[in-house]
């Protein structure tokens, strides 16, 4: 597992407080407050807007540290599924979530961000890339994720949706998978979120998809049922969803209001 400042959860209820009985009366100790490393595992497209996210979470709650795993949400869910020590799951999709919750691995996730879709090409778009329908020339060679992944569930509504039909030369894991083939020049196009495209900068050309040709997808967060920290899981998870400064890092990022 990378140890790259990656972990845990926040805002459901760090209002766990104990109760003391002194005497004969009952007093109430204040909120545990989040302590220690917290283990987060997320999706790929969230490698570089969580990080920043962390830092402020740990500065607001000094003695903590939150590590990452980033990668495709299948392959994350599953790792939790078989007992995986992790405080956090964020995943790309409600369907990737929601096999954790059938498997009672984590508990009731709650949505903190929304992507679309975007294409991105490298720099020189040789293929002259132009639109989605340039993609279905045999010559123009497309990455996407693997159907399986959420960004390849969202290019394949994405080609249903405006009527394409499009042959990828290659099916990656993650996100980032295919915008590193489309940096490396090893592709013509893929199809990847629009908060990559944004990471990418300069790396990438890319066009730009309107709303009512493009899809979105939903990103849920949740505490791992068996989080070595829970405290630490649950103070990161509510971090994530209810405050102003994880929210506008996010929307810094190209990511949109789920609600």
């Amino acid at each position: 597992m990378r140890r790259n400042r990656f972990i845990t959860v926040g805002a459901v209820a760090i209002a766990m407080t104990a109760t003391m009985i002194v005497g004969s009366g009952v007093s109430t100790a204040a909120p545990a407050r989040p302590q220690g490393i917290i283990v987060v595992s997320a999706a790929a497209s969230l490698t570089d807007v969580l990080p920043v996210i962390a830092a402020g979470f740990e500065k607001r709650y000094p003695g903590t540290s939150v590590c990452f795993n980033f990668g495709g949400s299948p392959q994350l869910v599953e790792q939790v599924n078989a007992g995986a020590p992790v405080d956090v799951l964020a995943t790309a999709s409600e369907s990737s979530m929601a096999k954790a919750v059938a498997a009672r691995s984590v508990s009731r996730p709650l949505l903190f961000a929304k992507n679309s879709m975007a294409i991105a090409m490298p720099p020189g778009n040789r293929a002259n890339v132009t639109s989605l329908r340039s993609q279905q020339d045999p010559a123009v060679k497309t990455a996407a994720c693997a159907p399986a992944v959420p960004c390849g569930v969202a290019a394949a509504a994405l080609f249903t949706l405006n009527r394409v039909t499009v042959k990828p030369v290659t099916l990656e894991l993650d996100v980032r998978s295919v915008l590193g083939k489309v940096m490396a020049d090893e592709v013509d196009a893929g199809i990847v979120y629009v908060t990559d495209v944004r990471a990418a900068g300069r790396k990438v050309s890319s066009i730009a998809i309107p709303a009512s040709q493009n899809v979105t997808t939903t990103y849920p967060i949740a505490i791992v049922t068996s989080a070595p920290n829970p405290v630490g899981a649950a103070a990161f998870v509510s971090y994530v969803r209810y405050t102003t400064s994880a929210q506008g890092i996010l929307r810094a990022y190209g990511f949109a209001k789920p609600w």
